[in-house]
């Protein structure tokens, strides 16, 4: 499975979540709150707390920066496809973070 493969497979199993646009990337909601999304062959996730440590400490992860303008938007982090073994897990993280 390649990486938007993979993306698509984890945001369709979530339950109640609809495909849309963040920033013009693919992502996937709840409740119109973009929790997950697409860029760059990588899968970015809303996080908090633990998890956003977690995943920002793999090698390869960063903060999100859509613009590429040296702005990074401090609750997403950018985890490379090497890790895709643990997207899901962070996809249910950042489901539960923006669903409080």
């Amino acid at each position: 499975m390649n990486a938007v493969q993979s993306y698509e497979a984890i945001g369709q199993v979530m339950p109640g979540t609809i495909a849309g646009q963040l920033f013009g990337k693919p992502c996937f909601k709840i409740n119109g709150k973009a929790f997950i999304c697409f860029f760059r062959e990588e899968m970015v996730f809303k996080l908090n707390g633990p998890q956003h440590r977690s995943a920002l400490s793999l090698e390869g992860s960063s903060l999100f920066d859509p613009s590429g303008k040296g702005r990074p938007m401090k609750e997403w982090v950018q985890v490379p496809f090497q890790h895709r073994d643990q997207w899901a897990e962070y996809a249910r993280a950042a489901l539960d973070y923006v669903k409080q």
